[in-house]
């Protein structure tokens, strides 16, 4: 049984407010479910991470930009589940409380699959932004000891190392990212200048081996918000150590992918994790 409110639709069953973890002296984190019912079962699962500097943002509410193309239903069309990850925002607690939250998801799901139709051993991550830099520590520090690990990743222009984002700072961004109020700072609890060994332990690229999940990283060459250089720097570690990395490094894009369509890059992501997690699948479906 899922402790849950269940509704059939159509073309997908969606769980909602699953409890995936209890912290004491917090309200429970949960996790919501769409599960298509055309797909062979069981299905591969995507576990979204929603951005918003670690500060703002609630998987109940995705971004009115985001939902303009829709990402989920394009991702449920493809055959794959979606989970929608909920995590405490840094003015809860500090990091690693984001990262224990969303492999809490994680763990559920794979502790729980034959319940809900997903398949255990083809889980991907995929976050924008904050939720990008989620996503890159899941796949990096994830275990299969603990269920927390997964075999994909997908990062939209999410942080890869706290402590070189103010050097690699698009020269128009009007973020300090070293300033004791930057939403870095903010993650980790205190000033990042006076706390290198936090926002290094913070860091995704902290954390490259050669046994990294495949991972795709997406960003726009004109992000004022997280620099490209972030995910240049994280693509560069892991292709040095003979990981699966993919960069795309997407002309004339803001954060967000501000100024660019948005479609193209949702069919890109999922073409990646089709041949990941759903190489039968074989090709998107056209709609």
């Amino acid at each position: 049984m899922i402790d849950a409110a269940s509704q059939r639709r159509p073309d997908r069953v969606e769980h909602r407010d699953i409890i995936v973890n209890e912290v004491p002296g917090f309200r429970p984190l949960t996790l919501d479910l769409v599960v298509p019912v055309a797909a062979p079962r069981p299905v591969p699962v995507l576990v979204w991470i929603h951005g918003g500097a670690w500060l703002f943002g609630s998987p109940k509410h995705p971004a009115d930009w985001l939902m303009e193309a829709d990402p989920f239903t394009a991702a449920i069309r493809a055959g794959f589940a979606v989970a929608s990850a909920q995590y405490r925002l840094s003015g809860e607690a500090p990091f690693p409380a984001q990262l224990d939250d969303v492999k809490a998801a994680v763990r559920w799901l794979r502790r729980h699959s034959d319940t809900v139709g997903v398949d255990r051993e083809r889980i991907g991550v995929w976050g924008e932004s904050a939720g990008g830099h989620l996503a890159s520590m899941v796949a990096l520090t994830g275990d299969d000891q603990d269920d927390s690990g997964v075999q994909a990743a997908v990062s939209w222009y999410g942080p890869s190392n706290l402590l070189t984002m103010q050097s690699q700072a698009h020269p128009s961004g009007t973020i300090d990212h070293d300033a004791a109020d930057s939403p870095e700072s903010l993650l980790i609890g205190a000033p990042l200048t006076d706390n290198p060994e936090a926002g290094r332990a913070a860091s995704p690229v902290t954390y490259v081996t050669d046994q990294a999940p495949p991972m795709l990283l997406v960003h726009g060459d004109q992000d004022l918000v997280v620099p490209v250089g972030q995910s240049e720097e994280l693509a560069a570690a892991l292709t040095a150590v003979g990981a699966e990395v993919e960069l795309s490094v997407v002309r004339g894009a803001d954060h967000c992918f501000g100024g660019v369509p948005l479609e193209p890059l949702i069919r890109d992501t999922l073409a990646f994790f089709i041949r990941v997690l759903a190489p039968e699948t074989g090709v998107l479906p056209h709609h």
